[in-house]
């Protein structure tokens, strides 16, 4: 067991989440175990009488995710509403609670995913597995990113941030993590075996990952060979692909889909629309904000112009298209193959970023990580910040 709360310590270290030592894990099984001792215990075993759950992990967040969440607390005391599509979908917000109190804590988590403290602490749990508050911690340690520099640029550009806004976006700015080259290719194809393409898609997926262009499990990964496309289970780590990657059959013939990502339908269009091989999908944050900074003034489209926006927008060149997931009217089914039909790379509102690639996965993750750079880039320009920049 200590050895499963090591695993997902280093994986939270890597992804700049926490720092060592500063999350608390139980799980219950035959009995109730800590990761830690002196930590938060007490809450925790009270949680676990109050709550129908088998895993808890509650800890403050490395920066600057600790300093965004201490200020988003202090001006929503009652709950955050990001606007990101993950927010939406998954998280619905993020519920505050003044004080570190088990009834209070227990309240929020009968109805969410997670509690934020006001002093930036994370509290989230799994009713199956850890992994299950692995993924919630890392959600919302995204979604109050792309809400914070949201919200700044909105403010910034209307000249309505205030003096604290400035100081906190000013300090946090200052701690982002610089740039980091491409470094060695990944596989070259043209690959003939479903061993290749395994391989192939385990290593991009691994990338994208390590260099922070997806968040928790969100991400997703194709690559067509012949009539068969192999793609990453819904649910399945980019980093830990392995057993967890689908054959689908392009002719139907083949149930084995069941278990594909729920991006699925997308994929499958955008290899029918463009002809394309390889399709890697990542949250890259600034590509993300971007997305949602519009300047339509008397915009009808209100609160659902993420589903429906009827504007044709990009950023630096690269396409914005509305969408949700699934096979709907207005689903990422739909409007992304559209877009990816006239360029290698499209960015989802609020969602996250598409890119294609031919014979393998080295175009499709240079696309992620260039279009990322030049997004964080331009937003410190239209910010007209110097700090923060790569």
């Amino acid at each position: 067991m200590n050895e499963y709360f090591k695993a997902f310590e280093r994986k939270m270290i890597a992804a700049g989440l926490v720092d060592h030592g500063t999350v608390t894990m139980g799980f219950l099984d035959d009995e109730l175990v800590w990761n830690r001792t002196g930590g938060a215990e007490d809450l925790g075993r009270e949680l676990f009488g109050r709550l129908s759950i088998n895993s808890l992990m509650v800890g403050k967040p490395a920066e600057p995710y600790l300093s965004i969440l201490r200020f988003l607390a202090s001006r929503n005391p009652l709950a955050i509403h990001p606007r990101d599509c993950e927010t939406r979908t998954f998280l619905h917000d993020l519920p505050v609670s003044v004080i570190f109190d088990p009834l209070a804590v227990s309240t929020i988590l009968k109805k969410r995913k997670s509690a934020i403290i006001v002093d930036g602490t994370i509290v989230t749990f799994g009713t199956v597995s850890l992994e299950q508050a692995f993924v919630t911690f890392s959600s919302v340690c995204f979604s109050a990113f792309v809400k914070f520099f949201s919200d700044y640029l909105a403010l910034h550009k209307k000249g309505v941030a205030d003096r604290e806004y400035r100081d906190v976006f000013h300090r946090v700015s200052e701690m982002l993590p610089g740039s980091v080259p491409v470094g060695t290719p990944l596989l070259k194809g043209p690959f003939t075996t479903e061993e290749q393409v395994i391989a192939a898609m385990d290593q991009a997926g691994k990338k994208t990952v390590e260099y922070r262009l997806v968040d928790s499990f969100f991400g997703n990964i194709s690559f067509r060979l012949g009539e068969t496309l192999y793609i990453s289970q819904t649910g399945s780590s980019l980093d830990d692909l392995p057993g967890c990657i689908d054959p689908c059959s392009l002719t139907g013939r083949s149930c084995a889909a069941i278990t594909a990502s729920s991006e699925l339908s997308a994929h499958l269009n955008v290899i029918a629309e463009t002809g394309r091989s390889a399709i890697l999908h990542g949250h890259p944050r600034f590509s993300v904000i971007l997305s949602m900074d519009c300047d339509v003034a008397d915009c009808d489209g209100g609160d659902a112009c993420y589903v429906t926006c009827a504007h044709t927008r990009d950023v630096l060149g690269v396409p914005i298209v509305p969408g949700e997931v699934g096979t709907g009217p207005f689903g990422l089914c739909n409007t992304v193959p559209a877009a990816l039909k006239h360029s290698p790379a499209a960015i989802v509102y609020g969602h996250g970023l598409f890119a294609v690639s031919d014979t393998d996965f080295n175009e499709a993750f240079r696309l992620l990580h260039s279009i990322e750079n030049k997004c964080r880039d331009e937003y410190f320009r239209r910010v007209q910040y110097p700090g923060g920049r790569l």
